[in-house]
């Protein structure tokens, strides 16, 4: 996952982006609010850690500006304020979840990864690119009204790209989503099951591009 940390003390800057890398994620650090702000809105994350307590701006502004601008990605937030009305309020306004400090990095990531599955679990079951329609319940997806004959693989590549449509997934990140139990995978095996759903898509679905040295992009 890409993830944007936006966190002002640098001890704890330094051990987030550690441990998020060590368990295969990238970090995007930002120290102050209007970093975060400027990194966030046009950004392309799967998760967001946002302190509370920095420098310029409010965490909590920062929230509520970003939920009122459109900004879906799950967001994690990080305080020492203990109060419950601090906790209702970081809730009430878009938190995904909310972490008291002092904490376990390695917890800190797990939540991380967790609300990022309720987010994916609590998407549209339904979700239509173009002539494309894909039903992640049955299991199922279509061109128009030509059902898609979707190896597993090929299912799981075709899911994570869906789920980001017109968004560059890079390589590495592809891969462990469609060979999770499997790292590494041999070097061709993901252009295999990209290249035979690139063919089924054809001619009249949505276009899986290859970016030589970026990854690959499903364009709606």
């Amino acid at each position: 996952m890409k993830i944007l940390v936006v966190e002002d003390d640098p001890p704890l800057r330094r051990s987030l982006t550690a441990t998020l890398e060590s368990e295969g994620h990238q970090a995007i650090c930002a120290e102050t609010g209007e970093a975060a702000l400027a990194l966030a809105l046009p950004g392309d994350f799967d998760a967001m850690i946002l302190d509370i307590g920095l420098p310029d701006i409010d965490g909590f502004e920062i929230l509520s500006r970003l939920r009122r601008e459109g900004f879906s990605t799950p967001i994690v937030v990080l305080t020492a304020r203990d109060a419950v009305q601090d906790r209702i309020a970081g809730l009430d306004m878009g938190a995904d979840d909310y972490v008291l400090k002092p904490f376990d990095p390695f917890e800190l990531v797990a939540r991380v990864r967790a609300v990022v599955r309720r987010k994916s679990g609590y998407a549209a079951r339904i979700v239509t690119l173009g002539s494309l329609t894909c039903d992640w319940e049955a299991g199922a997806a279509w061109v128009g009204q030509r059902r898609l004959d979707l190896r597993p693989r090929e299912w799981a590549v075709l899911k994570a790209l869906a789920m980001r449509p017109g968004r560059v997934v890079d390589r590495g990140q592809l891969a462990a989503e469609v060979f999770p139990d499997e790292q590494p995978a041999s070097p061709n095996a993901l252009e295999v099951h990209v290249g035979r759903l690139r063919r089924k898509l054809q001619p009249d679905g949505p276009q899986l591009q290859t970016l030589r040295g970026a990854g690959y992009r499903l364009d709606p």
